[in-house]
């Protein structure tokens, strides 16, 4: 499964909430974070990564082709053990990176064959994305998409107009709200859209995920910010895997036609086409 978070104005904490996600994801899923942002990426200077692996020289591999395997030897793992594939900080270099791996012969293609895979998730950070990002390719080959907006008069002002854009990228957008605000029945009412919440201003659970020295162990799922992201998480994973139908009960053949004595006429053998031998002249059949 491929999951694109993002949001269309600001920066209401894309990356910080596509690693809960991942953090949080239903076991037995295999997780990986791909930070995709083209303003450049954060986890690689708040986990202390190296340079590389990362979407750099996973763009490049890919230009030489291979499966779906080459994408896990690109990772590096955050506290805890969860594989991220990390930007470079600088914009320019992961926009070039990005505008490579977007490309349908290459990267994007190996990321929707190991997405395809039973029990492997992708969770792409793409932080804000405007008209012309070259992370568009992947928004639009998304399973699910999940929006982030602060819930103030300005931000939601720019959802009414992209908002039927997305819902045409994935057949799963959902809009989730953050920090203070207008209610998400308000927001329900104006944009006739309903959020499926709001993530819960968390300042220690945020810290935790964003690698901060001060923040407390990496324990996600002990924070409000990963319970919220495991519940998002668990009903995006039922939506990729709705529960079987009941069975249909067996249909009953209808009762063959019951031949019914008729006057003057004895019974006898009916022929393999369904009729009657004829009565012979003497009453007997012929």
């Amino acid at each position: 499964m491929l999951v694109s978070v993002l949001s269309l104005k600001g920066s209401p904490g894309a990356t910080t909430f596509a690693v809960a996600l991942a953090a949080r994801w239903p076991a037995p899923a295999r997780a990986v974070v791909v930070e995709a942002d083209a303003s450049g990426g954060d986890l690689a200077v708040r986990f202390s990564l190296t340079s590389t692996p990362g979407l750099v020289s996973l763009a490049a591999a890919a230009r030489r082709g291979g499966n779906a395997d080459l994408v896990w030897q690109h990772t590096q793992q955050l506290p805890g053990g969860l594989p991220v594939i990390a930007a470079p900080p600088d914009a320019e270099q992961a926009r070039a990176a990005l505008s490579a791996l977007a490309q349908p012969t290459s990267g994007l293609d190996l990321l929707r064959e190991v997405t395809r895979q039973a029990g492997v998730v992708a969770v792409v950070d793409c932080g804000r994305v405007d008209p012309g990002s070259p992370v568009l390719p992947i928004v639009r080959t998304s399973d699910a998409i999940i929006v982030l907006s602060r819930a103030h008069a300005d931000n939601l002002a720019h959802l009414p107009r992209r908002l039927p854009s997305v819902a045409r990228w994935s057949p799963n957008p959902v809009l989730l709200l953050t920090g203070p605000g207008y209610s998400t029945a308000e927001v329900e009412r104006e944009l006739t859209v309903a959020p499926l919440g709001r993530v819960p201003d968390d300042p220690r659970g945020a810290a935790a995920l964003c690698g901060r020295a001060a923040a407390p162990r990496w324990l996600p799922g002990r924070s409000a910010l990963g319970r919220f992201a495991e519940r998002v998480a668990a009903q995006l994973a039922a939506r990729q895997h709705p529960p079987s139908p009941e069975p249909e009960p067996p249909r009953l053949h209808p009762a063959s036609p019951v031949l019914h004595a008729v006057p003057g006429v004895p019974p006898a053998a009916v022929s393999p086409n369904g009729v009657r031998p004829a009565p012979s002249p003497g009453g007997q059949a012929s």
